[in-house]
């Protein structure tokens, strides 16, 4: 992101959810490094606050830390009372929470797929929705919902995962239509296999991954920030999952349906 992008921001403050690990610490790191007021939101108040108190000194920017669990109805509430702040104006949401499941429909809860709709889908369209109509009143701001490679297509046989990230890609891309008018961005980062913490938390055993597959967090970050800056609205990064997303888009169905293996995230990403 240009300096002039960067300076321009830092009167208001980057919102980032899941930031303690994984895309969402990348954020944080980045964002800090570039000048920006900080508000991280995650589950584990302690990690949190070391993670809070690494950046205030590395980079002596104002950080806050909002522990809040987005698959509860109290957790969503409190960021959503945050992002509506008008003292406190949010510039930049980063909603990158999320989670998966290691094992497939009949095998799971009702229980297990509610809680993954509600942080993978409904805590995004609430804290967006909380989001947008300050920036669009102050015609600056904008919003990056981590989404996935894997939500371009059924990849995941018994996975209700990608779909919950069609819809993350599917909503922010119209969403950003409707505000791009208004001087606001709305963006979903895409990603393919990233180096996190996100398939260990889920019990996914990655080990048969190639390794030229994987991404770092910290080149998500920095081709997702660029292609906010050229106003994209969905953005792959990387070249092979740009070409993995043609593939996904263009194949016809059955020949993917027929080559999809149930490998909990065969084209996957990290959620933070």
């Amino acid at each position: 992101m240009p300096s002039s992008e960067r300076s321009s921001r830092r009167a208001g403050a980057a919102l980032v959810t899941g930031a303690t690990s994984g895309i969402g610490a990348a954020f944080a790191r980045r964002l800090a490094a570039d000048g920006w007021r900080l508000v991280l939101v995650a589950r584990d108040a302690e990690r949190l606050a070391v993670v809070a108190a690494e950046l205030r000194e590395r980079h002596g920017t104002p950080v806050d830390v909002l522990p809040a669990d987005l698959s509860t109805e109290a957790g969503t509430g409190q960021v959503e009372d945050r992002l509506r702040s008008a003292d406190e104006p949010v510039d930049l949401l980063v909603n990158n929470a999320g989670i998966s499941l290691n094992r497939p429909f009949l095998r799971s809860s009702a229980d297990d797929e509610a809680r993954l709709l509600r942080l993978n889908v409904l805590a995004v369209l609430r804290l967006t929705h909380a989001a947008l109509p300050g920036m669009t009143e102050r015609r600056r701001g904008a919003v990056i919902n981590v989404s996935s490679v894997a939500g371009f297509g059924a990849v995941m046989p018994g996975s209700t995962y990608s779909a919950s990230k069609a819809w993350v890609t599917n909503s922010s891309e119209s969403v950003g239509q409707s505000v791009r008018p208004f001087g606001v961005r709305v963006m979903a980062l895409c990603p393919g296999y990233t180096r996190t913490e996100f398939h260990d938390r889920a019990g996914i055993n990655m080990s048969k991954t190639p390794r030229w597959l994987w991404l770092r967090a910290d080149d998500v970050v920095a081709e997702g920030l660029r292609d906010l800056h050229k106003g994209k609205l969905v953005s792959v990064p990387d070249w092979k999952y740009k070409l993995a997303v043609f593939g996904l888009r263009h194949t016809p169905r059955g020949v993917l349906h027929g080559v999809a293996r149930d490998t909990r995230g065969r084209i996957g990403r990290d959620a933070g």
